[in-house]
């Protein structure tokens, strides 16, 4: 598995950085969509290729993906070619028809993100009214018998407490609860110090992840496993051995969480697609290498962290062979340096001033 597949498990692509919400973590600053993204043409090429690589699922994201014009009929596109979609959205285009839809596919998942429990903790994060619009959104994938859809959560300091109640949302709706772990990517450089968990909430996340096997992660929290026990999963960086990203303009990154010109590994439209990217670029050949434990190499966690997560160290400006910025033994905390000896962050797609919910574009 660490020295890559010959295709990734799965695809992040970033449809469009066009969206209705502004939410203060986005990882790709989005919020105005970029003139230069894929064509449908292109768009299809692509799927096509993922067919020929037999990639099993592409998981779709933005920005708000369903605001392209043209998002239905990838959808469908793939799904008729063999390829699963799973999409994240935050509501506000799941209406009753479109949830009776959806309920129809076999090979079409959708998750719903929130980032609180309740309309105060979410809508600070997310913008005022996007609790309701993302509940409303539940209730029409629950009435249309749509099982199994997904709730996601990004673990801030604000809603580690709200755990349980997560918990009792997913089970109210129907739904699977998924939490991933906050980076500071994006708009999320701005507010890191402000959302990322205490050591203690970790700790607390960890054990409670402990005790529910059934929730899903994505393994966002690998590097909590240097703590005892290993949480279910994969429990390693992924990036450009099982996945990437493409964005909305094509440009094939290691990292669904690092969009930066040091993670590009080129472009859908340059020769060869995406195929000879992924199978041939230097930065995949280079990250699909043994890696050093480097800084790491005297702690005896490392065999069960791994180092913790690219993406956090790399926009905290820790070396990439440090520690984690949130090391459960406090090895990255001293060498946190957000906004100051940082990397600089990809470009910013926000729009000039807040939107709220409610919008059509």
């Amino acid at each position: 598995m660490k020295s890559g597949l010959d295709a990734p498990i799965c695809l992040t692509w970033e449809l469009t950085y066009a969206c209705n919400l502004q939410c203060v973590h986005c990882l790709s600053s989005s919020g105005q969509r970029d003139p230069r993204e894929l064509s449908t043409v292109e768009a299809e090429a692509v799927i096509d290729e993922m067919a020929r690589m037999q990639v099993f699922y592409v998981n779709i994201g933005g920005g708000e993906p369903t605001i392209r014009p043209d998002f239905w009929h990838l959808v469908d596109y793939a799904v008729d070619r063999g390829v699963g979609v799973k999409f994240s959205t935050n509501g506000s285009r799941i209406d009753a028809e479109v949830a009776r839809r959806l309920s129809e596919s076999d090979y079409v998942d959708v998750q719903i993100s929130i980032d609180g429990a309740d309309a105060e903790t979410n809508d600070s994060i997310r913008g005022e009214g996007s609790f309701e619009t993302a509940t409303t959104a539940m209730g029409n994938l629950r009435e249309a018998g749509f099982g199994d859809f997904k709730i996601s959560v990004v673990m801030t300091r604000h809603n580690i407490a709200q755990l349980d109640e997560f918990a009792a949302l997913a089970e109210r709706y129907g739904a699977q609860l998924r939490l991933t772990r906050f980076r500071p990517a994006g708009r999320g450089a701005e507010t890191w110090h402000e959302l990322h968990p205490s050591n203690d909430q970790q700790v607390e996340l960890y054990h409670w992840l402990l005790d529910r096997p059934e929730v899903l992660t994505g393994d966002s929290f690998f590097h909590l496993s240097a703590l005892g026990e290993p949480l279910p999963g994969l429990n390693l960086c992924g990036a450009g051995r099982v996945v990437c990203l493409v964005d909305p303009i094509g440009d094939v990154y290691a990292c669904p969480f690092v969009l930066h010109p040091d993670f590009r590994a080129g472009n859908v439209r340059d020769s060869g697609g995406f195929a000879s990217i992924w199978r041939q670029s230097d930065l995949f050949t280079e990250m699909r290498q043994p890696q050093s434990a480097g800084a790491c190499a005297t702690c005896g966690q490392f065999d069960a962290c791994q180092g913790g997560c690219m993406a956090a160290k790399f926009f905290t400006g820790i070396a990439l062979d440090g520690p984690d910025p949130e090391c459960v033994n406090g090895f990255g905390e001293d060498l946190v340096v957000v906004n100051s000896a940082g990397p600089a962050g990809g470009p910013d797609h926000s729009r000039p001033t807040p939107v709220r919910l409610g919008g059509r574009r």
